[in-house]
């Protein structure tokens, strides 16, 4: 493994132990809190409104432009692996 591959990955998991370390706290208090009914009943109460109908045709191509970009990824990263 390259001193690069080395570094980034000690980089990525001390990110992900900073995130972390900070997220399930603050996930503990909020639901202590009450907040997550606040959130429910939030969306419960929107209204819908007329005329808007293509959001969710556009958020299901996004996830699906999304999906397949990581697919793709996938791919190109275990193709480059075999030539060596």
């Amino acid at each position: 493994m390259s001193g690069v591959t080395k570094w980034w990955a000690r980089l990525t998991a001390a990110l992900t132990g900073a995130a972390l370390t900070l997220v399930i706290p603050v996930h503990a208090w909020a639901a202590s809190k009450g907040l997550d009914t606040v959130a429910v009943e939030a969306a419960k109460s929107r209204r819908r409104r007329g005329g808007f109908g293509f959001f969710p045709i556009f958020g299901g191509i996004c996830c699906l432009l999304v999906v397949a970009a990581i697919v793709l990824a996938f791919v190109l990263i275990s193709r480059n692996r075999k030539r060596r």
